[in-house]
């Protein structure tokens, strides 16, 4: 190896020196600026004594020369001999490119100032506020419904960490949710899985902590590594709500998170939700309208004067909220039965339309005995069932919907999906059949007999991009609904769908319920950030086993046609060992943006239900 030369070890200390940043190129500047006015100084002395006229020492011609090395304009109103002008049009020549340089120093210096301030890496000093760790689709949602459940508060945050630019973060948020009223928002661009940047976030005196899916390629696994690095964190540990686009992962991410996460299941819980409301028509607007901050929400209380009354009593004991269930010691009960006392150490889940709201009632409950019908329970039929289409859910989509079907029932599996009608064996009540058909053809679809089925689902092709899946279930149903209007079929449509923006869409073809996956996770990730013991009532709403939500024919309750009070269905409900929780009005049924659902009405509001109507029911299947 060759000796390291002087000129070497001298080129290599400046080019460190150089690497320092801004400032030490500015001390190198000045060090040049000053080389610069002595070396005019001198020259000036030696050349042109006594210039220029009235200069008595060797101070004032190095003040002369510093200002024509800050001001290269100042040689314009020089004057004397050509010595002395060639002097100081070298200093001011030299100066002028030393000024370039150093407003080149400062401007980029400054930029890589504002640009830092830009991304937001200064440490939030907020305290109870909502930290949301990534960055999806589901932020919107978020946001939009934790603005919505913090509007009563005089101030609230929610404070974003994400891999992306913090103006373009918030520009996004504005666009997609509009005002936040008192609430606002913090964002910061930095890595959720950085221990360094999540210092940033404050997280000991945040009141939730919520750790978004991302988009791509094994979002689980950014999941969890978020996770680990919380879980390793010192200091205290707010709790914390994870999404997990696979049900694979769920026992990774809870060994990573600890006991303080509560982790959403999102194949899981949007694979319930579209069979349920594949089978019970309104199920996803139900759930919608329990899960988002606009209407009827789920509510925990502890009241001392229920003490000792039974569930079916307690039923009528609020005027404008329903009771629909018991958070025990033992776990959540969702519709026990009616002879169930309730104990102290129990708390009483209600829906009501707020807060406010949930106040006992001051009398006892106007009951009409004369309109209450009794009617027994029909036992289950086979259903023949059509799910267009296939993905990664549409497995466990079918092995749900085996729990639901009485045995001997049909599925057909219609899609030109690879993967279509695999890995289903143990199915016990269903019978698969798979064809190949091109879902968006018309000619298809009607060799299908769609006319046959109860029952029809249409899923989103996970091989194409959302937004052409999304675009390509619209085609489908448009041709499901031509052919129900043209050949006069009845069966009932749910379709799953992406983007939010297309339910407008949809509408027009008027299916029976269309599920947005990411939206219902959105909600849900909401909720459980306000208050994470709802996770218990919202796994056993989701769950097949159990009491569910069931709109059933109006008949079965009360005499139709006839007006009625609310509280006289609850009472027609407790008596077959159900919960009511409202009525869906079937002349509205495509009206949105209920679809004539109506949740938790007050207990004395005077209803008329028709043949065609249903009562929303909390029931066993």
């Amino acid at each position: 190896m060759s000796k390291v030369t002087f000129r070497e070890r001298v080129r290599y200390w400046f080019d460190n020196t150089m690497s320092k940043g801004t400032a030490s190129l500015i001390g190198w500047l000045a060090i040049v600026s000053l080389g610069l006015v002595v070396v005019v100084a001198a020259l000036t002395l030696w050349l042109a004594p006594g210039e220029p006229e009235g200069v008595s020492h060797a101070g004032e011609v190095l003040w002369i020369a510093l200002m024509h090395a800050l001001s290269p304009l100042k040689i314009a109103s020089d004057k004397g001999s050509i010595a002395y002008m060639t002097v100081m049009f070298a200093g001011s020549l030299g100066g002028l490119f030393i000024v370039s340089i150093l407003v080149g120093l400062l401007s980029n210096g400054l930029k890589a100032k504002v640009d830092r301030l830009r991304r937001g890496r200064s440490r939030i000093v907020e305290s109870g506020h909502t930290v949301v760790l990534g960055w999806s689709d589901q932020v919107f949602t978020i946001v939009a419904e934790l603005v919505k459940a913090q509007a009563s508060q005089k101030s609230s945050v929610i404070a974003i960490l994400a891999e992306r630019d913090k103006l373009q973060m918030e520009e996004d948020i504005r666009e997609h949710v509009g005002s936040l009223g008192r609430t606002r928002l913090v964002c910061r661009t930095g890595r959720p899985t950085e221990p360094r940047d999540l210092a940033l976030m404050n997280l000991a005196v945040a009141t939730s902590v919520v750790v978004l899916s991302p988009e791509g390629e094994d979002p689980d696994a950014h999941v969890i590594k978020i996770l680990l690095a919380l879980d390793k964190r010192d200091g205290t540990h707010p709790p914390v709500v994870a999404a997990l686009a696979s049900s694979r992962n769920i026992a990774a991410a809870r060994l990573a998170g600890g006991p303080d996460v509560h982790l959403v299941d999102s194949d899981d819980t949007a694979s319930r939700l579209i069979v349920q409301s594949s089978r019970q028509s309104g199920m996803s607007v139900v759930c919608m309208d329990l899960l988002n901050f606009d209407g009827g929400e789920i509510y925990l209380r502890t009241p001392k004067k229920l003490v000792g009354v039974t569930y079916g009593d307690a039923l009528h004991a609020y005027q404008t909220a329903s009771v629909i269930g018991l958070r025990r010691p033992s776990g959540v009960v969702l519709n026990p039965p009616v002879d169930t006392v309730i104990n102290a150490d129990d708390q009483v889940i209600v829906i009501a339309h707020d807060d406010s709201h949930v106040r006992l009632a001051a009398g006892k409950p106007s009951v009409d005995e004369a309109v209450i019908v009794a009617s027994g329970r029909t036992a289950p039929e086979p259903e023949r069932t059509l799910l267009l289409n296939w993905n990664g859910r549409a497995e466990q989509i079918i092995r749900y919907l085996d729990g639901y079907v009485a045995p001997g029932s049909v599925l057909e599996v219609a899609a030109d999906h690879p993967k279509a009608g695999t890995n289903l064996a143990g199915l016990r009540n269903i019978t698969v059949n798979v064809k190949d058909c091109d879902t968006t053809d018309r000619f298809a679809l009607e060799s299908l007999g769609v006319g046959l089925f109860q029952h029809v689902i249409v899923l989103s092709d996970d091989r194409f991009d959302l937004h052409h899946s999304d675009t390509r279930t619209l085609m489908t149903l448009l041709q499901l609904r031509d052919m129900q209007s043209t050949l006069g079929e009845h069966y009932s449509i749910v379709s799953e769908m992406h983007d939010e923006n297309n339910r407008a869409l949809a509408e027009v073809t008027e299916a029976d319920d269309i599920v947005i996956s990411d939206t219902v996770i959105g909600l849900l990730l909401a909720q459980l950030a306000e208050n994470r013991h709802l996770a218990d009532v919202f796994s056993y709403l989701f769950d097949s086993r159990g009491s569910e939500i069931y709109p059933r024919p109006a008949a079965s309750y009360v005499k139709t046609g006839t007006e009625v009070t609310f509280s006289t269905v609850v009472e027609a409900a407790s008596r077959r060992g159900e919960t009511a929780i409202g009525y869906r009005d079937a002349t509205a049924r495509n009206n949105p943006p209920h679809y004539g659902i109506v949740l938790n009405p007050s207990k004395s509001d005077s209803i008329v239900l028709g043949e065609r109507d249903s009562v929303i029911v909390l029931a066993e299947r």
